[in-house]
């Protein structure tokens, strides 16, 4: 019963770590990555799609990158798409393929994506204290309807507790290192 609440726990405890993950990814660092345009959504005749399903998006350069619709007809749109996502570039568009090309961060544009990133990371921790909150409740129903000792409650909640400490503290050292990369120049 209780390894079942254990598990549980720390299945939940983890899709929340990867959705910081994915969310981390979006953020950008002193190199460009594809992530940046994954939220965004073009006007596929009548129907919002994600950017890398209506032509391919690659990084061409540290500062670059490069998306090549796969019907020309769709430049307009895409473009268009770009400008209402607000990501802080200007899409280049030569009749064949948009260029996004991102200037070098300024040490205040790193300071505001490192206050994003602390932000994300509470959202994350806030979760994961939730997700404790959760199952020391269902440790404490257990009890109340005797099903398990007031002893085996006792050492169900510090084993719920350890489990949330160990997954606050990654969150904590993705956070860290996802600070180190955003602020390398």
């Amino acid at each position: 019963m209780l390894s079942e609440i254990y598990n549980h726990t720390q299945e939940q405890m983890t899709k929340s770590i990867e959705a910081l993950k994915r969310d981390f990814s979006t953020l950008r660092t002193g190199k460009v990555n594809t992530n940046i345009v994954d939220n965004i959504k073009v006007d596929y005749y009548g129907t919002p799609t994600a950017l890398n399903q209506v032509g391919s998006v690659i990084v061409t350069d540290a500062t670059t990158i490069s998306i090549t619709p796969w019907e020309k007809s769709m430049l307009n749109a895409i473009e268009k798409a770009i400008q209402e996502a607000n990501i802080g570039v200007n899409p280049n568009n030569d009749g064949d393929f948009i260029k996004l090309f991102f200037p070098p961060m300024t040490s205040e544009q790193r300071q505001e994506i490192v206050k994003q990133a602390k932000q994300m990371a509470e959202k994350a921790k806030i979760a994961i204290r939730n997700i404790r909150k959760d199952g020391n409740d269902k440790i404490k129903k257990l009890e109340k309807s005797k099903d398990i000792s007031e002893d085996e409650s006792k050492k169900g909640q510090a084993e719920i507790q350890k489990i949330t400490d160990k997954n606050i503290s990654e969150v904590d050292s993705i956070f860290s290192a996802k600070e180190a990369d955003i602020l390398k120049v």
